[in-house]
């Protein structure tokens, strides 16, 4: 028989607690419980694991008790989704139909959401029914089970409609938590420490001590069953459970119904629920739970009853387990896609929660670790609440200071990651005393711990943190050491490192931090380690973290360092030196930075038995003996001196009177002399003893500027001296210098402090060294708009909270939580201590736009074989990025003075590679920003320029492999003589080099031809190819923007058949996909194109098009043809989409682990679409089966795409309920369903819907539809009304433009109409039609272009250019119907130009005429570039007019005589005509014109008529007989009309050769 402790509750031993227990629940409940009907509900996760044994045991003991009851099983889908009004009924009927009756047993087994649900369903089921526990999960057994509370969720919250019913027994069998996946076991742990610290202290210190048995057993590798084995922890795991099981059982008997002591049991989840109410379901209740315990600990803290050390130690405690602690956590940022938790949502949905008394909010506020404030939640205010949770924070003038004050500063961030560190390299206990309990010292503490450097505990509530030291003994570890932004923890650990061991199954650490921590420097360091002969490498950008530090160990003996960036370097290697094989000398290159800090390493190596030797001869060269450190007893960590001046510059700044007990003259730190050199000169009274300072400041507005101050020995202490000297006023300035290395800390400080003073209308500047600042007086400073940005810099946040003190009015700061790196509680300090009334805010910043996006100005290398287009696309790319190109072959030439043919006659191709490489290392260092460079095809055949290249590209900077058809490229080189010619077999070249220009790039483009004829679209398309690789481009947020938007689903196994055809598919598509699984290369003989023939393929599309790409690989279990098992080949298709910069690649997240993570890797700029099709139909839109799959695809995906089957059209009203519920992400969401049931769904999935078109081979999938047959479905279900659209002008009744849109909206299947409305003037009858519900838009034509302008809400910047609207189009914007007023004139214009393939600029123009549409040419040429434009009219007075409507930039010049015209160097070669075609042309305007179109060269020439009749004007014939090539005026007409169209319907972009044969017929 099973071990089986009992837990008490409410008078019944109910509660039974072992491992192995089916067999005793039966022999229990058929015994103690009898019943003719006994059900098991579980779900669906759980019933296939534990079901059939329970079935077969119940079975076999009813049997041998002759018992008559049966077991009816059910079983629901998993998930917080099946918790709900609509499952409990499902379940009730059932129940019913099984004849149910009131003797019937109920079993729970499973999770939370099972037990409290199927608890109320016994608690109402006729009235209440018996009901038994099973959870099995962690977190049921130490939570939910216990306690009888039961409840389902509603849209309004969670467990909001329930009743407290208590279960019969709970069986809590501890052996099904081995098939618990570690995440559910983890999240259960926040229950367990939940529970710890509200109650026993020494519990909780269990838990710190065996957080790594715990960790390590449930991330152990499963057996094929998906068992761990819990052996080496089954006696504490117990333990554990069931000390969580008595507190709670202890609680509810005494308080069952929560009226007060049960309040308790809610520590963490006031905030917590809120948070999960937002982040649910990707967040599970424990993790919430976890970040809920710690800001209800911060708030707890705020108010003045919880110390710093408390909180830190439930952080540590939390994050030892693997839960998280901030929703800034990395992994919250990736399972919730980036949720944003608003703080007003937070605190509207606290206000929700059953403790609160009416509106008082009430929170579990603890007093320290194993104790509360009080025996219940205590009231809060959502004033303190808003300060806890707001990442900003207001800070009020005080209104009355407190006289005199005395502050304790935590403990010296210096010294506490130097005691850390000693601590952990010695040997022996150490109780460390007033340790900062910061980010920085919580990072150095789980890193030495993760290395097996320390064991470590907690005494008095966490201010004594006791430190077993492993003597050195260290061991590398396979997780990345992360390290936030602590730039101390780095560059000691960097040293620390090289002393780490191989363990068994890894032989190199990694240490790696957070974005700005990738940025600051450690170069000089890593290169003294490096000539030591240290193994480190840089995993990202050179001379910053990400490194691999092998473990080999420290050489030692003599070692230069440069030590003018940062005296850590220094610390770093002496700490570690004793440890070296050979003793250690170490010198310094130059005179140090912050000497200071050097000697404060140094004694308090000699505290832990080291003594270091300082050359009296040698400068800066100290000698450190080999040896152990000795862990003292006791080290006292001194209060942080730089975080002391924020204290004493408050008594400076207001006034008042601060004393620093424990700081004093004696201290080892710099900044200790912060009051004694800058404050006393500032007009400050400054007593300080050996062991104390007290400041006292001067009257308010009176401080004294410093002409000089040189705070090198005090450097972090500049920006509090910089704030105060900002209300410092005087004849002069105060000077701060010898603080240079504060432009590499946190951010560049000096550069910050000069920018945020500014906001308060303070000028200040930079110094070589230092800062310049101009006091101001503090009456008539400014209000920082925007608030102060603090750079996620602990001392910015802190030093402008002083200066906001004596601000006229409340100022903002910003990332208020960057004061954890020193000093955790600042806020709640200057609240209680200083009495500063504080305010919790939030300011969303903007979404990046195109405009501010940043891109790297690192100089880009274009690669490839000769003749591929490398020059050309180089510059190209430099136009586009706005950089300078160089061909590095003619650069060659020109350093060296000779051509390349003649380099290799002369010394060979040895040599030429050699001077190759040399230019290329030339370049890289001498031009690393702002150029475009095209290499020399051979570059590659040197290995040293491949490691250069390849480096290049892993350090950020863009290598793009531009290819082309290898035939293409022999055939150009078979014309090329400029280049010497190749002596081996050109393929033979190719093969060999093909993998080198793989390996050298990141990026590659396949460039369909450089002929002349190609040039056009290849820049078109290489300009594509740059914004995505560049991050610029804004595909994705113009799609975003659309109501509709559709792509098309290519179904052709070779697009080289389909040449003709897709263009007409695309039509009204907004992206394209191609599918790559039904490609058929008849190369293949495994049903997988090779890497070759796709990319062939992808040419081809963009070749027929600029739509974004969807590059698809859809398998066999997902409806395709890939193999489900080719995953290395389907990596090598997705790598090729990638490094060719196409916009979308659908990733299945059904994919295996490596192959998503690595395609989520090289992303770049490309969305991922990730996808999951439901092809056999198990999954169901009702009962969240679907949920576990959305948030796999929003750990991912930029988009989720999911594809279910519909059976009714029943699963289509459910898909949109779906689609509802999921809007809380960012993720744009592509939700349908297949078949022809489905079709429905297609209609109303409003993003990116797939499409079909009758061109196409066949459907992608079934129940697939066009986007005519989704518009007219929209139609026929009232979700497209019809629209009315009119011509507005005089005379009309010949107009084209009815025709023309009439044909497009039949095209597309939409239910508008368009029609002529005739009139005389803009009258009531066209503000009547513009204000009609039905309008969807309008034509303006003469003579009402200008008259109607005044009826507009507004009009774009083209037509107030052009002075004349055309187009009018119906907007909202915040719920109002906006009228905005266009010209599309313009483009007809330009369109006609490009469709007849006029010169290009730059070039010159000519517009005849001088008329309303002149004034659209003018613009349209010089839109295109064209420059000078001439202007010839019949009538040259009104020329003036029109020269006089435009700005001199335009560069327009009347032609009024043949002898002007006669004087032109440069003729025109592109023309525009916009007067009367059915009239003669006057003899003058005649003869000028023959004048201007007579140009004897061969080149092209295109005079586009804006006249449509007759179809042969007199202007076209002048034109034609001068060899010039002529557009008649209606294919202006049709391109101004496709333009309308799209801007009335959503950018829906039509057949240009549709709405030209309906104006002009075929």
């Amino acid at each position: 028989m099973a071990s089986i402790t009992k837990v008490p509750i409410l008078g019944k031993e109910t509660i039974l607690v072992g491992y192995d227990l089916n067999e005793y629940i039966m022999t229990d409940i058929l015994k103690n419980l009898p019943s003719s009907t006994y059900v098991l509900i579980t779900d669906t996760n759980i019933a296939p694991l534990y079901s059939p044994q329970f079935i077969a045991t119940f079975e076999k003991n009813a049997a041998q008790i002759n018992s008559p009851a049966r077991l009816l099983t059910y079983a629901i889908a998993p998930g917080e989704y099946s918790k709900s009004r609509s499952t409990k009924a499902d379940i009730e009927d059932w129940m019913f139909s099984h004849s149910c009756t009131r003797d019937t047993v109920i079993i729970a087994m499973g999770g939370g959401v099972i037990g409290d649900m199927i608890g109320y369903v016994a608690a109402t089921f006729m009235r209440g029914v018996r009901f038994i526990q099973v959870p099995t999960t962690l977190l049921a057994m130490v939570d939910s089970s216990v306690g009888g509370k039961t409840a389902v969720d509603t849209p309004y919250g969670k467990n909001l409609i329930g009743a407290f019913w208590q279960p019969e027994r709970i069986f809590v069998d501890l052996r099904v938590l081995e098939t618990l996946p570690e995440r559910e076991f983890v999240n259960g742990m926040a229950e367990v420490i939940k529970t710890a610290a509200i109650w026993n202290e020494e519990e909780f210190t269990k838990l710190e001590q065996n957080a790594g048995k715990i960790v390590e057993a449930i991330k152990a590798k499963r057996n094929p069953e998906g068992r761990i084995s819990l052996a080496n922890v089954e006696e504490f795991l117990k333990e554990i459970v069931l000390g969580s099981i008595k507190v709670k059982a202890h609680v509810v008997s005494a308080d069952e119904r929560e009226g007060g002591l049960r309040n308790l049991l809610n520590f963490g989840h006031s905030i917590g629920h809120a948070y999960e109410a937002i982040l649910f379901p990707q967040m599970l209740h424990g993790e919430c739970v976890s970040i809920g315990m710690i800001k209800e600990a911060e708030l707890a803290r705020h108010l003045g009853v919880l110390k710093p050390a408390a909180v830190g130690r439930l952080s540590k405690c939390l994050t030892s387990y693997g839960l998280p602690v901030s929703l800034d956590d990395k992994r919250v940022k990736k399972l919730t896609g980036g949720k944003h938790c608003p703080v007003n949502r937070l605190v509207s949905i606290m206000g929700v929660d059953k403790k609160n008394d009416g509106r008082k909010k009430k929170v579990v506020l603890l007093s320290g670790i194993g104790r509360t404030y009080e025996q219940k939640a205590s009231v809060v205010s959502d004033d303190a609440i808003r300060v806890a949770l707001a990442p900003s924070i207001i800070v009020n003038s005080p209104k009355g200071n407190p006289p005199v004050v005395s502050v304790t500063p935590p403990g010296s961030k210096s010294i506490s990651n130097r005691a850390l560190v000693l601590a952990a390299l010695g040997s022996g206990k150490c109780k460390v005393k007033n340790l900062l309990h910061s980010d920085d010292t919580e990072h150095m503490l789980t890193a030495l711990y993760q290395l097996g450097g320390i064991s470590y505990s907690y005494e008095d509530d966490g201010e004594v943190l006791v430190v077993n030291g492993n003597g050195g003994k260290l061991l590398a570890c396979g997780d990345e050491l992360y390290l936030g932004n602590a730039g101390t923890a780095a560059r000691f650990l960097t040293t620390v490192a090289t002393l780490v061991g191989p363990s068994e199954q890894h032989s190199s650490i990694v240490l790696t931090g957070n974005p700005r921590m990738k940025q600051r420097p450690i170069k000089d360091l890593v290169d003294a380690l490096r000539a030591n002969n240290s193994d480190i490498e840089y995993l990202e950008n050179q001379g910053c973290l990400p490194l691999r530090v092998k473990s080999i160990g420290f050489e030692g003996g003599s070692i230069r360092l440069a030590a003018d960036i940062s005296s850590q370097y220094v610390s770093s290697i002496l700490m570690c030196a004793p440890y070296a094989r050979k003793p250690v000398t170490l010198s310094l290159i130059g005179q140090p930075i912050s000497e200071t800090y050097i000697t404060m390493t140094i004694a308090m190596m000699a505290s832990f038995g080291i003594a270091v030797i300082k050359s009296e001869t040698e400068p800066y060269t100290y000698r450190i003996p080999q040896g152990t450190y000795k862990n003292p007893e006791e080290y006292v960590v001194e209060s942080d001196a730089s975080s002391a001046t924020y204290p004493l510059a408050f008594a400076a700044m207001t006034g008042t009177t601060c004393t620093i007990p424990n700081i004093g003259s004696k201290s080892l730190q710099g900044d200790a002399r912060f009051a004694v050199d800058v404050l006393r000169p500032m007009g400050c009274t400054v007593e300080q003893t050996d062991i104390s300072t007290t400041v006292r400041g001067p009257p308010v507005g009176t401080l004294k500027p410093l002409p000089h101050v040189d705070m090198e020995p005090m450097t972090d202490a500049f920006l509090t001296a910089s704030v105060l000297a900002a209300v410092a006023v005087g004849s002069e300035p105060t000077r701060i210098t010898g603080i240079a290395n504060q432009r590499v800390k946190e951010c560049n400080r000096i550069a910050a402090m000069v920018h945020e003073l500014a906001k308060f209308g303070v000028s200040a500047g930079e110094l070589p060294d230092g800062i310049e600042i101009y006091g101001k007086d503090y009456t008539i400073l400014k209000t920082p708009e925007g608030g102060v940005h603090c750079y996620d810099d602990h001392r910015v946040a802190m030093s402008f909270s002083i200066l906001a003190l004596v601000a006229p009015e409340p100022v903002v700061l910003l990332e208020k939580l960057c004061v954890g790196k020193t000093w955790p509680g600042w806020w709640d300090t200057l609240a209680t201590v200083f009495k500063v009334s504080l305010s919790g805010t939030e300011i969303l910043s903007e979404k990046a736009t195109e405009k501010n996006r940043k891109v790297s100005n690192k100089s880009m290398f274009i690669i490839g074989m000769r003749g591929a287009g490398k020059t050309t696309l180089g510059g190209v790319a430099a136009s586009i990025l706005n950089r300078t190109f160089i061909d590095l072959d003619n650069f060659l030439e020109e350093e060296r003075k000779r051509t390349i043919p003649e380099i290799i006659k002369e010394s060979g191709w040895e040599e030429f590679r050699k001077i190759e490489l040399d230019i290329l290392k030339k370049v890289i260092k001498e031009k690393p920003t702002n150029h475009v460079f095209a290499c020399g095809g051979g570059l590659v055949e040197t290995l040293e320029a491949r490691q250069i290249l390849i480096k290049y590209g892993n350090s950020g900077g863009m290598v793009v492999h531009v290819h082309r058809d290898i035939d293409r490229v022999i055939e150009y080189l078979n014309i090329d003589k400029t280049r010497p010619a190749y002596t081996e077999d050109m393929i033979g070249v190719w093969k060999r080099r093909e993998s080198w220009y793989t390996e050298c790039s990141n990026f590659q483009y396949h460039s369909p031809g450089v002929s002349p004829q190609e040039l056009r679209l290849v820049e078109i398309d290489f300009a594509r190819f740059l914004k995505i690789v560049t991050g610029t481009s804004d595909f994705h947020e113009k799609i975003l923007k659309k109501e509709r938007s559709f792509f098309l689903s290519l179904t052709y196994p070779d697009l080289a058949t389909a040449f003709k055809t897709i263009p007409t598919a695309l039509v009204g598509s907004d992206a394209v996909e191609l599918r790559v699984d039904l490609l058929d290369d008849s190369t293949s003989s495994n049903g997988v194109p090779s890497i070759r023939y796709v990319v062939e393929q992808l040419v081809l599309l963009r070749s027929l098009t600029q739509y974004p790409v969807i590059f698809t690989i859809r398998t066999q279990s997902q409806g395709g043809r890939f193999p489900d098992s080719a995953h290395e080949e389907a990596l090598g298709l997705y790598n090729i989409a990638l490094r060719s910069g196409l916009e979308y690649v659908d990733l299945e997240i059904t994919w295996p682990e490596s192959v998503i993570s690595k395609v989520t890797e090289l992303k770049g700029s490309t969305k991922i679409i990730a996808s999951h099709h439901d092809v056999p139909g198990s999954n169901s839109w009702v009962n969240g089966s679907w949920v576990v799959y959305y948030n796999k695809a929003l750990q991912h995906g930029d988009i989720i795409k999911l594809v279910g089957q519909a059976k009714s059209l029943e699963d289509n009203y459910a898909l949109e309920k779906f689609r509802y519920w999921a809007k809380s992400t960012k993720a744009p969401l592509i939700a349908i369903n297949m078949g022809e049931q489905g079709k429905m769904s297609r209609i109303l999935n409003k993003f990116l819907a797939p499409v079909t078109h009758p061109v196409l081979p066949f459907k992608a999938a079934p129940g697939q539809l066009s986007v005519v047959e989704i518009n007219l479905g929209r139609s026929l279900l009232g979700d497209l009304p019809a629209k009315q659209f009119y011509i507005f002008g005089n005379p009309i009744q010949h107009s084209r433009s009815p025709a023309l849109h009439n044909s497009l909206f039949q095209a597309f299947g939409l239910p508008h109409n368009y029609g002529l409305f005739e009139t005389a003037e803009v009258g009531k009858d066209v503000k009547s039609v513009l204000s009609s519900p039905d309008f969807g838009g309008a034509s303006v034509t003469i003579p009402h272009k200008l008259a109607i302008i005044p009826l507009l809400d507004s009009i774009s910047a083209d037509a107030k250019a052009i002075g004349a609207v055309n187009t009018i189009i119906p907007t909202t914007n915040d719920g109002k119907r906006i009228l905005y007023g266009d010209n599309t004139d313009w483009v007809g214009i330009k369109t006609s130009l490009i469709r007849a393939n006029a010169p290009s600029a730059p070039a010159s123009a000519l517009v005849v005429g001088a008329g309303g549409t002149s004034r659209a040419a003018v613009y349209a040429l010089h839109k295109m570039g064209y420059n000078p434009i001439y202007l010839a009219n019949r009538s040259p007075g009104k020329l003036q007019e029109l020269l006089n409507h435009f700005p001199a930039e335009y560069n327009l010049v009347t032609t009024t005589s043949v002898e002007e015209a006669k004087g032109l160097s440069i003729k025109p070669t592109v023309a525009i005509s916009t007067v009367p075609g059915d009239a003669p042309i006057a003899s003058d305007l005649r003869a000028i014109l023959a004048e201007l179109f007579q140009d004897n060269s061969n080149k092209s020439k295109v005079l586009v008529e804006m006249a449509y009749k007759p179809a042969k004007t007199p202007l076209m014939q002048l034109a034609i007989d001068k060899g010039w090539r002529t557009v008649p005026g209606l294919e202006a007409l049709v391109a101004q009309g496709v333009r309308q169209f799209e801007l009335w319907n959503d950018g829906l972009v039509p057949s240009f050769e549709v709405a030209r044969v309906a104006v002009i017929g075929k």
